[in-house]
């Protein structure tokens, strides 16, 4: 049950530790009552005990630096205006949240599949299906990037199902809709520091669409998440830690009494460098989710109502919605006929 008489600490997420799931009834019980606690309460926390290695995390991150270290030519021949599918490099600033500029560049990344164009009357999702581009110098990126969407699709998959029997829910609910089709997503992020006119937004308040998000982050902070006394508070880093937050479509799946909480990054100082890696563990771009049925759906809220941003029932649509408002550039190059009237 979630204790609703503890005062929240805001010094810290409440940290959760996956291998308890498999210490026996008593652990798992106890790691039941602080997951269910988290996502009603909070909408984030600090994972450990997951499994994934120093190794593993290292190749990842090795990699990644050795690609924001490459000539800006080199970075800009996979720039993400060349691909229909929103995929490859964003230089700084290319990004919008709540319509304003990222201050930050990255790589986006998906599962490796061929393209899927529309054909007529498909939904005009399947853009967002299709391969990646990569830098032609450094391979091994390619190979610890899809490894790691590999190794922590499995991670959330876990994750989403004791979560799932933390609330009395059937735990393999939503397998369904993930699968061999399901659409993970992989950022490398690099935070270059404050923008020259000072401003202060290395990603805008926002909220995750999808189901669960897995964070890495570095030591030099600049997380923030929105808690229960309405402010925004710092995430310390916690090494060996993924953050984890809850997307929209629990949310909506359980009418609001799991919550997906707002968060920021505030840019590190002028020159300060900052990596994340958030992984976003999405269903199948044609998944229509289905209300959870679990004993507390009597005491839900109900759902968050922003008129600005509607949710739909199919999730591709969502994310579709999403990267058009993100990533104007590409959308204008390549998908003028789906962009609104100003």
């Amino acid at each position: 049950m979630t204790n609703l008489s503890t005062k929240p600490s805001y010094q810290q997420l409440p940290i959760i530790d996956l291998s308890a799931a498999d210490r026996g009834p008593q652990a798992r019980a106890l790691l039941h009552a602080q997951l269910h606690s988290a996502a009603h309460d909070v909408g984030f926390f600090q994972l450990v005990g997951h499994g994934v290695g120093e190794r593993e995390t290292e190749d990842l991150l090795s990699a990644m630096r050795r690609f924001f270290a490459l000539p800006e030519a080199e970075r800009l021949a996979i720039d993400n205006v060349r691909s229909p599918h929103f995929r490859g490099y964003t230089r700084t600033g290319d990004e919008r949240t709540g319509g304003r500029q990222d201050w930050r560049d990255q790589l986006d990344i998906g599962a490796e599949r061929a393209a899927r164009v529309p054909g007529p009357g498909e939904p005009a999702y399947w853009w967002l299906q299709g391969p990646n581009q990569w830098p032609a110098r450094l391979p091994e990126l390619r190979v610890a990037a899809l490894a790691w969407i590999e190794r922590l699709s499995a991670v959330a998959e876990k994750l989403l199902r004791e979560l799932l029997a933390s609330i009395g829910a059937p735990a393999d609910f939503y397998d369904p809709v993930f699968g061999e089709r399901a659409h993970p997503h992989l950022k490398l992020v690099r935070y270059p520091g404050s923008a020259g006119d000072g401003a202060g937004q290395g990603v805008g308040a926002h909220k995750d669409y999808g189901f669960l998000t897995l964070l890495l982050q570095d030591q030099v902070g600049g997380l923030q998440v929105q808690r229960e006394d309405g402010l925004f508070h710092d995430v310390p880093p916690l090494p060996g830690a993924f953050v984890v937050n809850l997307g929209e479509l629990l949310e909506v799946a359980t009418n609001g009494y799991l919550v997906a909480t707002n968060h920021r990054v505030v840019s590190p100082p002028s020159a300060v460098e900052r990596f994340s890696v958030p992984f976003f563990f999405n269903p199948r771009l044609d998944a229509r989710v289905e209300p959870l049925p679990f004993p507390h759906a009597s005491v839900a809220p109900g759902v968050t109502d922003d008129p600005a941003n509607p949710l739909f029932a199919e999730y591709g649509f969502n994310e579709l919605k999403g990267k058009l408002r993100a990533h104007p550039l590409v959308a204008e190059r390549h998908h003028a006929e789906l962009l609104s009237p100003a």
